[in-house]
């Protein structure tokens, strides 16, 4: 079990500026690895309701079980470490874990951990690297039909971070263009899918 803040400034990235962010670094194809998120909530949207983010994230090697929450600057991380075959047997049977730190949260905040259902499944090619300003995180993600690229830094100072990070971005010669939250263009994707399925 874990708990941190994360303060982070992202953007979203066209194609080029990828590239470009990649052989700006010099980073290899080793360099990346991939990790699949699991998001879920309740049928009525408790948890977006309250800002919170909730996910199963499966990695190479490990998995783990972590919820947002919002404080006034940034984010409280929550999270259960979990084996491989404890995510595999939690995503077949649609549910988190019941136990542990999460499961605790989330019943303080009214909300029963049996009740939430995953919602959405994105997959990630990541590169995760310091940087003097702070972790570096390039990613391309895959969800639904989307398709996107996205350039995020972890500061752990937020006025001082978001001027490292608008350095950060003239530096690479990059456009800031705003990026939701992965959790939130993952659910918006799965709402227009259903909606354009609908009409067909």
């Amino acid at each position: 079990m874990t708990k941190q803040i994360e303060i982070e400034f992202k953007t979203l990235l066209t194609q080029e500026a990828y590239q470009r962010v990649i052989a700006f670094y010099q980073l290899a194809p080793s360099a990346f690895h991939t990790q699949t998120n699991l998001y879920f909530d309740t049928p009525d949207n408790q948890l977006k309701q309250k800002k919170f983010g909730l996910r199963i994230r499966m990695m190479e090697d490990k998995a783990e079980l972590t919820l947002k929450s919002p404080l006034k600057e940034g984010l409280l991380e929550t999270t259960d470490s979990l084996s491989i075959n404890e995510a595999v047997t939690l995503r077949e049977n649609q549910t988190i874990l019941q136990t542990g730190t999460v499961a605790a949260f989330l019943r303080e905040a009214q909300i029963d951990p049996a009740a939430v259902k995953p919602f959405a499944e994105l997959t990630t090619r990541r590169a995760e690297f310091n940087v003097p300003a702070g972790l570096l995180a390039l990613d391309e993600s895959w969800y639904g039909q989307a398709h996107d690229y996205e350039l995020e830094l972890e500061v752990a100072e937020a006025s001082s971070g978001e001027r490292a990070f608008l350095a950060l971005l003239e530096e690479l010669d990059i456009t800031y263009q705003p990026a939701k939250n992965k959790i939130l263009r993952a659910l918006e994707e799965t709402l227009q899918t259903k909606n354009s399925n609908k009409f067909q």
